[in-house]
């Protein structure tokens, strides 16, 4: 819990994601990879879902030991509140 949020982060060690793409990774059709490897869908996805049916946000960021990290917030409804 945080800020009234739950913060979850997935992160790995591999290459990262390079700071010119990072504003377009999660835009629909969007992908690094060869033609028919790939529909780019998977982040836009995550994004709506997250972002757009939750209301919380999707962000993704440098690893400290190497790689990405990306960190998924989500409010939390308190039903006591």
């Amino acid at each position: 819990r945080r800020h009234g949020a739950v913060e979850i982060r997935v992160a790995d060690s591999g290459t990262g994601v390079p700071e010119a793409i990072r504003e377009k990774i999660f835009d629909p059709f969007f992908t690094t990879k060869e033609v028919g490897k790939g529909t780019g869908q998977g982040l836009a996805i995550c994004r709506d879902v997250v972002v757009t049916k939750h209301g919380g946000s999707l962000e993704v960021a440098d690893n400290d030991g190497g790689g990405a990290v990306f960190i998924v917030c989500l409010p939390i409804n308190d039903p006591a509140s």
